[in-house]
């Protein structure tokens, strides 16, 4: 301490201190509370102590713990720090909760908020209830949005804005997924189809004509090759 600094005694342990071991105090003549900082800080916890009593409320001592430790309020018990999850926004960086409570909390808060764990799933991932998700299926048939022969199970979403699409079978949502979802590869892979798929007509009972796509240069098939593409798409 400066010899040049002023002193003064707290009014609580009597001792003689500097003015800066003094909580600022505008009311005060010379700027400076009458306790010095650590009864000032005594004076606080009793009063606390006090208002918390008055509300019914219990205040459960501090117990000396040792470093590198933390108590969780909801279990009671003094874990190791790293028994604490991760929380960059606390002082000590950890929760407040040991993680199996935390983990407990958590399914509690999701229950209270989205129902069953199906309604968290669809809103954390898609932004939808297990209501909203029902209502489409319901307006669909049951069935599949693309081919509309297959059950829908799963939900289409827009992967660039993240809206919701529709409902899908399992082929179709793996077959767009499959694509990204490119409208130029989707009209190519129909192109596509349309220059190289057979098609069938029926000439008379249990017999078809095969009609080739390429131009008539093409070489046709054998007709060991017909014969077989007529018996495999009989039916």
């Amino acid at each position: 301490m400066n010899s040049s600094e002023k002193e003064k005694a707290c009014r609580d342990c009597g001792s003689m201190k500097a003015l800066s071991d003094f909580p600022p105090a505008a009311r005060r003549s010379d700027g400076r509370a009458s306790y010095c900082r650590p009864c000032m800080t005594e004076r606080s916890k009793q009063s606390y102590a006090r208002r918390r009593e008055a509300a019914g409320k219990l205040v459960r001592p501090r117990e000396p713990r040792m470093a590198g430790t933390k108590r969780c309020p909801d279990c009671g018990l003094v874990k190791a720090m790293t028994d604490f999850p991760r929380n960059k926004g606390s002082r000590d960086g950890r929760g407040g909760y040991c993680k199996p409570c935390h983990n407990v909390r958590t399914r509690q808060t999701a229950q209270r908020l989205y129902g069953r764990g199906r309604s968290y799933r669809l809103k954390a991932r898609y932004g939808i209830t297990a209501a909203q998700y029902d209502a489409m299926l319901t307006e669909q048939g049951g069935l599949c949005a693309l081919c509309r022969e297959r059950p829908a199970e799963h939900v289409d979403h827009d992967h660039v804005f993240g809206q919701v699409r529709g409902l899908l079978c399992s082929c179709c949502n793996q077959g767009l997924g499959n694509f990204r979802d490119d409208l130029a590869h989707l009209r190519a892979a129909v192109d596509y189809l349309e220059r190289t798929t057979w098609s069938r007509q029926s000439v008379c009972t249990g017999v078809y004509r095969l009609t080739s796509p390429r131009p008539a240069a093409a070489a046709s098939p054998s007709s060991s090759a017909l014969r077989h593409l007529i018996s495999s798409r009989r039916g």
